[in-house]
Order: C-alpha cells, then structure tokens, then sequence
C-alpha cells in the first residue's frame, strides 16, 4: 500500500494515511501519459493560423518585364513565391488539431500521473478545506503552513468548491478542480498535489451551498419616499395634484350640466304674439 501525508484543516500534520488501491497501485505508463499529454495539448490549439498562397496576394496581373533582352531572369509575376511579398508554398492553412482518445486510455494516465506524484512524495491528503468565503489570505496562510510557497500547487476538492476556486483564482501557481474532473495533464504541471480525504473515500460530494452573511444593519432598501432624489419627488407630487384636480373637473362637469337643464326646465315657455288685423280694426 502507498502512503501519503495526511494534514489537518488547518495545516497541522497528523501523520501518514494510505491510499487507496482503487486509484493507487504504483504503476507508471510513460506511453500513455506522454499520448495524453500530447492529446491535451492539440486540443487547446485554435487551429486559425493562415498563410497567403500565391493565388490570394494582390497584384502580379502582368509580366513584370519582357521575356528576352532585359539580361535579367525572366519572371512571369511579382506573386512568384520568389519575390519578397509573394505568396507562401504549403504555409499553414486553418485545421482542427483535436485528437480523440479513447475513455480508458484517459482513465489510465490520469491514474499513473497520480502514481507518479504519489511515489515522489508530492501528493498530500487534506482532511477538509474548510473556507466557506473566498478570501485568497487565507488560502495563502494555509498553503505557507503546509510549506507549499512557491510550488505550483493542485487542490483537488471533493465536489465543487466555489469558495476555493475564488479564493484561488489570483494565485497563478495554484489550480482548483474536483477531483473526478483532474486530466492527467492537470496532475503533471502541478508539483504538489493536495486531494481532499472524502474523495479519495468514493463518499457522494454535497452541493455547494453558498453561506448567507447578513449585513449590517441600516443597509438593507430604503424606503421608496427616502431612496428618491427630492427633484423625483417633487414631480411626482405635482403630478399627483394634477390628476387630483383633473378628477374634480370631471367630477364637476355633469353637476353643472344638471343645473342647466333644471333651470331650462323652470322656465315658462314665451307667449307667443297675436296675429294684427288688417284694415286697422
């Protein structure tokens, strides 16, 4: 059985725990781990690099001399791949570099990266990491008492760990990953590994729960009267007293309109004139 250095939450050492057999058997396949390695790598390449063929540079419609009695070479176009500025024979054109590797090929690297880390005494079991806030002091105070200052360093977590991975993400020599997701590229550019103990243990990992930090108080929402600036507010009640005032217009309209019809109605109707005699009698 191997074994590794087994630390505290803290960074205390408290002996030496054996590792598992599942993910530890000491075997190294340098084949493997260079075919991943490699795999890794064509697989980060963008692949748009491109070069100008004598077909695409501009220029070159006509013969830049006559044939015979210049003493010089006879050329044919300034696009000839011979003149500066021509175009480019087999230069690189885009391609897609991905190479694909079977699962168990990938499987077996990442299980001789940790072999290999694991028989140079570069891998330490934590027993937990315990910072639930990302706060890189910390994560920096943890990793000088495990004497790691200066190394590139690999935290491997048990599940996903938002707090590590922010407290991490300043650190240019620290890395953080759950540990199913570690590729044995992500092993071999670390010097020091650091697994946490529970996914070693094959234990089910716990979802992240973000911890709520209530503020302080008086910083919770103002009231809306309060948060407005007093310009708003003064808009806002002009408008107010406008529509109040269009309502008692409307209001008031049909009222006066009923008075009217009232008094017309109280109105006796006008006699009308007698029709005049003719003759004057």
């Amino acid at each position: 059985m191997i074994e590794a250095p087994h630390f505290s939450p803290v960074g205390a050492k408290k002996g030496a725990v054996r590792l598992p057999s599942e993910f530890f058997d000491g075997t190294v396949n340098g084949p493997v781990l260079h075919e991943a390695v490699t795999a890794y790598l064509a697989n980060q390449r963008q692949g748009t690099h491109a070069t100008k063929t004598r077909g695409l540079v501009s220029g070159g419609n006509q013969k830049p001399w006559k044939q015979k009695g210049t003493g010089r070479a006879r050329q044919g176009s300034i696009r000839s791949p011979l003149w500066p500025g021509g175009g480019k024979v087999f230069g690189p054109q885009p391609r897609d570099y991905r190479l694909e590797l079977p699962r168990k090929v990938k499987q077996l690297a990442r299980k001789s990266a940790l072999n290999a880390r694991a028989a140079e005494g570069k891998l330490l079991v934590m027993e937990r990491f315990e910072q639930q806030s990302p706060k890189t002091r910390d994560l920096v105070a943890l990793l000088a008492k495990l004497g790691l200052e200066g190394h590139k360093v690999l935290l491997l977590t048990h599940g996903v760990s938002e707090a590590l991975v922010l407290s991490a993400r300043n650190l240019p020599l620290v890395d953080v990953l759950p540990f199913t997701d570690a590729s044995a590229y992500d092993v071999l550019w670390a010097e020091v590994v650091v697994v946490e103990e529970p996914a070693l243990a094959g234990e089910p990992a716990q979802p992240f729960v973000r911890p709520f930090v209530p503020g302080p108080k008086g910083e919770g929402r103002a009231a809306p009267s309060a948060s407005r600036p007093r310009a708003k507010q003064a808009a806002a009640k002009a408008e107010k007293a406008a529509k109040a005032e269009k309502k008692a217009t409307r209001a008031a309209k049909p009222k006066a309109e009923k008075t009217k019809a009232a008094t017309k109605a109280k109105k006796p109707a006008a006699k009308k004139a007698a029709p005049k005699k003719k003759g004057g009698k």
